[in-house]
């Protein structure tokens, strides 16, 4: 039941995929709406669920907060390393560096996979639970894939890549789920890399998403597009709850 359920998970992903390449024309409300998706995930969505999964404190400080903060320092130091890199080969200090948009796919391709581990694991406690987690996972795989796509994209990778990047986010919650009928995640262990992942998709949304999206065009569509995608997070939490 849960591998069947996350195929709706795989659907979904693919449908925000496709949306991301069919509006490139208007590219700068695309990047408003995802930096806005991306924002609404991370503060309504990962950290509530990080906090109550990683219970445990270090130095007075809960360990999934930390790693929130070491996930926003990891992106900026990749970041930093690869734009360092590639100013050395003449390509320029703040050029996109590609290898950067496929980290964050492949980070988002991870965060699927772990979808798909919780609904298998949900399905392990009730069917009730397993429902609505799922409704959940399904709900918001339509901002991951939509993401996932402008993430590839945004850093100069070919169209082919952000595609294969979208398929493999669009078929790990499947794998996922079908891990949990051989393996258990502990609870700390996945409250500690929603917490991660989450620093580094925030750091990924306020220092490269949304400036690019404001970049020479009008402040006041893409703000509302953002304002748009973190109310969409919030609406689609709020049902699932």
């Amino acid at each position: 039941m849960a591998v069947f359920v996350a195929l709706g998970a795989f659907l979904m992903t693919l449908a925000g995929g496709w949306t991301a390449q069919r509006v490139t024309d208007r590219r700068h409300l695309v990047l408003g709406l995802a930096g806005g998706l991306m924002l609404g995930v991370v503060g309504l969505d990962l950290l509530p669920e990080a906090l109550a999964a990683a219970g445990t404190e270090v130095h007075g400080v809960p360990a999934a907060l930390l790693l929130f903060v070491a996930g926003f320092l990891l992106a900026h130091g990749v970041e930093r390393l690869l734009a360092a890199r590639r100013a050395a080969h003449g390509a320029g200090e703040h050029a996109r560096t590609p290898q950067v948009g496929l980290t964050a796919a492949a980070a988002m391709v991870a965060h699927s996979a772990m979808d798909g581990v919780a609904i298998g694991a949900a399905f392990q406690i009730g069917e009730g639970m397993g429902v609505a987690v799922a409704f959940a996972v399904i709900a918001h795989d339509f901002a991951d894939g939509f993401n996932t796509f402008t993430l590839t994209t945004l850093y100069g990778n070919a169209r082919r890549r952000a595609v294969a990047m979208l398929c493999a986010d669009a078929v790990a919650p499947v794998v996922g789920a079908a891990s949990t009928l051989l393996v258990t995640v502990p609870q700390p262990v996945l409250g500690g890399y929603l917490g991660l992942f989450g620093g580094a998709l925030l750091y990924l949304a306020a220092a490269e998403i949304l400036p690019e999206a404001h970049h020479r065009h009008p402040a006041g569509p893409t703000l509302l597009c953002t304002v748009g995608g973190a109310a969409f997070v919030w609406l689609v939490v709020g049902v699932a709850e």
